[in-house]
């Protein structure tokens, strides 16, 4: 992280009385503990200011807190930060909002800039190890509710530090959580890894009807009434898609859920090989070489799929 642009932001986190934080649509852990964290810290650093943290909330996400309704009277010109998504569209909340300035903290690529100050590293293993990051080298204060939630975001998004954007700077930025605040993580986990007895039943569902290809790609098409049936929501696959790494046969695989808010498809990808950002950009998506995610439409499906597919068989060849 540029040591600069830091200190910018912080200079426009104190500049402004009113500061609206949000990430992007359908939030994964890494996303909710990164706002309510940096919403935090900046409250507990200037408990003058008006800060919220906005966007659709997550039943299973509470214990890292809770988001605020915007009324969007109060914040008429206010900064906008927005945190691990690469752009606009895919914000969660901000549609009505009249902001002055942007600021966006990401972990995925992304060419275009399209806030005022930015800090986007695409190396990092999540956004709350950007957070961390910038809380420890500017003069924002934390606490260990602070140093808790983004402790568990980086576990969460790095997959317990499985994933390769797991980096030296990761466990130093870690090790920094956990020493300075006295962090007790074991307890923590249960949050991230406790699951009711139907979401157990449900992940056996996915493994038995994962399809898989001659390529290495597997695929999971998972109806409304199938969640319906197992009690889940439509976000619960997506804290799945990890669970199916390290299976021999498969080289990518994907989770297809629909989402009746959005009437889009929700596609989750990941790889421990081929390329899938690309093909997850064609298809109103992205992210990074090996977890991407897409919004699709019923008649885009099959042929991402079948893209998907041949980015295995192309990869397979590759191999030989």
């Amino acid at each position: 992280m540029a040591k600069d642009i830091g200190k910018l932001i912080y200079k426009k986190i104190k500049k402004y009385d009113k500061i609206v934080i949000a990430r992007h649509v359908g939030p994964d852990p890494d996303a909710i503990a990164s706002q309510i964290a940096l919403r935090d810290s900046i409250l507990f650093t200037f408990p003058e200011k008006k800060v919220v943290a906005i966007g659709a909330g997550v039943t299973k996400f509470k214990y890292f807190g809770l988001l605020d309704k915007l009324e969007n009277k109060d914040f008429t010109d206010a900064l906008l930060i927005i945190l691990d998504v690469p752009t606009l569209d895919r914000v969660d909340g901000i549609e009505d909002l009249a902001y002055k300035e942007v600021i966006k903290i990401d972990h995925h690529p992304c060419d275009s800039k399209i806030a005022d100050l930015e800090i986007v590293d695409d190396t990092a293993s999540s956004a709350c190890q950007l957070v961390a990051e910038f809380i420890f080298k500017t003069n924002l204060k934390m606490n260990v509710k602070i140093a808790s939630n983004l402790f568990l975001g980086i576990v969460s998004d790095s997959d317990r530090f499985l994933l390769s954007y797991t980096t030296a700077k990761t466990f130093q930025i870690v090790s920094k959580l956990i020493d300075d605040y006295q962090l007790d993580f074991a307890p923590l986990y249960t949050n991230l890894y406790e699951r009711p007895i139907n979401e157990i039943r449900f992940h056996g569902y996915l493994a038995e009807h994962l399809t898989l290809t001659e390529n290495g790609f597997a695929y999971v098409k998972i109806t409304p009434e199938i969640l319906k049936e197992y009690e889940v929501d439509h976000g619960t696959p997506s804290n799945m898609i990890n669970d199916f790494n390290y299976i021999k046969e498969v080289l990518a695989w994907v989770f297809v859920t629909y989402d009746e808010k959005s009437e889009l498809y929700k596609v989750n990808i990941r790889s421990r090989g081929p390329i899938i950002n690309e093909t997850a950009e064609k298809y109103h998506g992205g992210g990074h070489k090996f977890a991407s995610g897409a919004r699709c439409k019923k008649e885009e499906i099959d042929a991402l799929l079948e893209d998907l597919d041949k980015v295995c068989k192309d990869y397979k060849e590759s191999q030989m």
